[in-house]
């Protein structure tokens, strides 16, 4: 299955802002809830493709 420029782009838009939001929490300024709060408004928002599939499991 290829990825198309759309899921690319929600999949792209996800990762990035997931990773705003990530070091953010690692400073201290989102709460661990805050944290899964916003990783839930981004799927909603942006419906990655990847990323429904392996949210709430780190890839690090």
């Amino acid at each position: 299955m290829d990825m198309d420029s759309e899921e690319f782009e929600a999949e792209l838009l996800y990762r990035v802002s997931l990773s705003v939001v990530r070091g953010m929490r690692e400073q201290g300024l989102l709460t661990e809830t805050e944290y899964h709060q916003l990783d839930t408004l981004l799927l909603k928002q942006c419906h990655p493709v990847i990323g429904t599939l392996l949210a709430g499991k780190p890839l690090e």
